[in-house]
């Protein structure tokens, strides 16, 4: 485990990423923290991992090709009414800064916004807060 990071031990997290490298990346750093990870590289294939597999927490990018970040959460947010489902606690991940797509992401259902390039620390202890007390999550990092 990295050294003065949270321990993540039994989450299960679905990254949706189309960039490799930041894939690579993120599910090294939760691996390290004891993570289970299941990194995928679209939109779609996020959303069956969804249905199969109910992870404790998904970290999606916002701008992929085919289907953004948006449109997966709008997805995902309709099918967990739809299967009478909790709300999976949810973090967006971009490369744009705005404060219109942070209001975006939270509209469409995501609880928090992170700008790229991530830092490793802030999304672990993000994690640890929206898995353990999604209810303050939002109030906590900005």
């Amino acid at each position: 485990m990295i050294n003065d990071f949270p321990d993540l031990s039994g989450i299960r997290i679905l990254l949706v990423d189309d960039d490799a490298d930041t894939r690579e990346l993120i599910t090294f750093v939760l691996e390290q923290c004891q993570a289970e990870v299941m990194a995928v590289m679209s939109a779609q294939a996020g959303f069956a991992a969804i249905a199969q597999n109910s992870p404790d927490l998904l970290i999606s990018d916002i701008s992929m090709p085919d289907e953004d970040g948006y449109s997966l959460m709008r997805r995902i947010r309709a099918y967990e009414v739809e299967q009478g489902r909790q709300q999976i606690p949810a973090i967006a991940l971009t490369a744009f800064a705005r404060d219109e797509d942070q209001r975006a992401a939270f509209a469409v259902g995501f609880q928090q916004y992170f700008a790229k390039p991530i830092n490793p620390f802030d999304l672990v202890t993000m994690i640890t807060v929206l898995v353990k007390t999604p209810e303050a999550a939002e109030q906590s990092i900005e």
